[in-house]
């Protein structure tokens, strides 16, 4: 059986170049692992019904909205919270998380973000996902795992680190500083308020906080929904927009969703040093009294 330490980099991911490879798994790697104990496997969609139409065996749902945040306060969950889901899906520290979702790894990406902000580092994120899964034709199941449940002791909710917020959006355009601004071109430019194909979701005013520039967050991926490599992106993010490994970058979309997966990619497979998530994002922003915007 393959082993799932996180100090052992796949082999498939390390050809790519990343700085950080220790941080995704290949699906041969999962295969592998499918039936080890010190692994668990954590599905996250943007379609919560996808897990129960078909998953990767031995997987476990963890469904954004419900688990991930707040059922009152726009924030997400809190420490006691966090660790009641941890322990009812039976991981511990020495346990090594396995993200994989839909939408090129959108959404386990943001559910591996989440788990950042409580300091959890034992996780990994499946290299294409469940696209790459299922045209692999891989094996999927209906049924349920359980595990033993643990005996997680969490850490308080570190909001600084990786996280951002409107004030700090508004001090990175006043200064200039880094603003990627992940959604599509149309909400960029203002002509739409919400993403190609979705329904309007309660944004009054359409555009991009100033100073930002877009980069769509799925130009990172493949058809695949793999992560393009290293060189590939460091052509985006470098040499089209600028970017240097020690800037203090703030990414931001609509909830903070798909600009996780920006934070992802350049937090770990660039090795940028500073970079943080704006979850407000243009929800925030763009309904907010007096903040400047740019169309």
């Amino acid at each position: 059986m393959a082993t799932a330490s996180p100090t052992v980099p796949d082999r498939t991911i390390l050809q790519k170049g990343y700085v950080h490879p220790e941080v995704l798994v290949s699906t041969d790697w999962l295969a592998a692992n499918l039936d080890n104990p010190t692994i668990r496997i954590i599905e996250s969609d943007e379609d919560v019904l996808l897990y129960d139409i078909a998953h990767i065996p031995n997987a476990q749902k963890i469904d954004w909205h419900t688990d991930l945040n707040d059922p009152v306060v726009r924030d997400y969950v809190n420490r006691e919270q966090f660790q009641a889901l941890l322990r009812e899906k039976g991981i511990d520290e020495n346990t090594t998380v396995v993200f994989y979702g839909d939408k090129n790894n959108w959404w386990a990406c943001y559910a591996y973000w989440v788990f950042q902000l409580f300091n959890f580092t034992n996780a990994r994120v499946l290299d294409g996902g469940r696209v790459k899964w299922e045209q692999e034709q891989r094996p999927m199941s209906t049924e349920v795992p359980k595990f033993t449940p643990s005996n997680y002791v969490a850490p308080e909710r570190d909001d600084r680190r990786i996280r951002a917020f409107r004030e700090d959006a508004l001090a990175h355009s006043q200064a200039r500083k880094p603003l990627i601004d992940v959604r599509s071109p149309d909400e960029f430019t203002g002509k739409k308020t919400h993403m190609p194909e979705y329904p309007q979701e309660g944004v009054l005013r359409g555009g991009h906080i100033p100073g930002a520039k877009n980069v769509p967050w799925g130009r990172a991926a493949n058809p695949d929904g793999t992560f393009k490599s290293a060189d590939e992106l460091r052509a985006i993010y470098e040499k089209e927009v600028g970017l240097r490994k020690e800037d203090d970058v703030i990414a931001y979309c609509r909830i903070g969703e798909r600009s996780s997966h920006t934070w992802f990619v350049l937090t770990y497979l660039l090795g940028y040093d500073k970079v943080r998530n704006y979850d407000g994002s243009w929800t925030e922003w763009g309904n907010s009294v007096r903040l400047p915007i740019e169309r």
